[in-house]
Parts: structure tokens; sequence; C-alpha cells
């Protein structure tokens, strides 16, 4: 279970402690998009989420991963002025590793960030990335999400009742 676990659990985004990830080494931070940087219902990323990555982009090189489409995915691309790679399939390693070859990363120098135990944090996890698990934006709105939130509920469960993981008690 403690492939599950991240080493760090935030509010949102907006509340991670980025200096310390500066501090460990993290020089790439790839986000998770559905309802980690955006939920499914926005199409465009807000004013704030722009104004942030900007001054965040000054500090780590930023990549969206995420197993939606490239449609989904090319506006906020744009709008960000950063990478991405669309239907990574996570929490598989192949899309992990291709942005390492890619950019020329170690894996101590990347962070994971993103809503779901079982995709962003197992599938970082098993990179032996930084992990960084948010609250999910909104609830999920689409099938596969679905079916995602589900098993994430059964995985907290079994967390929660081992005392290694509670929803809700932050961390860094």
């Amino acid at each position: 279970m403690d492939c599950f676990v991240p080493d760090m659990y935030a509010q949102s985004i907006y509340k991670i402690n980025y200096a310390l990830l500066k501090k460990r080494g993290i020089k790439c931070i790839l986000f998770d998009l559905n309802n980690t940087l955006a939920s499914l219902d926005v199409d465009y990323p807000s004013n704030k989420l722009q104004e942030f990555m900007y001054k965040l982009g000054k500090e780590f090189k930023l990549i969206i991963i995420s197993n939606s489409d490239k449609n989904r995915i090319r506006p906020f691309k744009e709008k960000l002025n950063i990478d991405s790679s669309f239907r990574a399939c996570k929490p598989l390693k192949k899309k992990f590793k291709k942005i390492m070859r890619m950019f020329g990363y170690q894996d101590t120098e990347i962070a994971m960030v993103g809503n779901s135990l079982f995709t962003d944090i197992f599938g970082g996890n098993r990179m032996n990335f930084t992990t960084v698990l948010v609250n999910s934006i909104s609830e999920a709105e689409n099938f596969p999400d679905k079916i995602i939130e589900k098993i994430d509920n059964y995985i907290i469960k079994k967390l929660e009742k081992k005392e290694i993981f509670t929803r809700g008690k932050y961390y860094e």
C-alpha cells in the first residue's frame, strides 16, 4: 500500500510548498490536468492559473501529463505556454520515461502533482518521482474518472485503516 502514499499532500496546487520542492532538488514538475489544474467543464485555464504557472515556470520546467486526448490538453498547453503529454496511460511508465529522455531529467529531479492516488501518485511513485497529492477541484464527471475516483476512495479507506494516510490531513 506504500506505493499509493504521496510524499506531500496539499489542499491545491496553490498550497504546495514549492520552495521545499526546489530545496529537494526538483527541477521539473509534471501536472495532471483534469481536476488538478482545472475541472472537466473548463476548456481554458483561468487567469489565476495562467499567472500562477507563468511565475512557477521561472523556477521549474512545467509539463502537463494527462490521460486525456490532445484536443483536451491543447488549449491549456497553448495558453500556459508549457509542454504536454497526452494519452499518457498513467500509471504506466512509458510517457514518464519519454519525458525523462526528452528533457534529460533524472527521477530525483521530477515531481508529479495530481489528484488521483491510482493514476498520478502510484504512477509517480513507480518512477521514484517526488509525488504530491492535491484535492480534486470537483467531482468526477465522466465514466473513466468515476471509476478512478472509486478506486482512489477504496485505496484511501485502506490507507486510513492502516493509519498511513488521512484525507484532509495535509503534510509536506
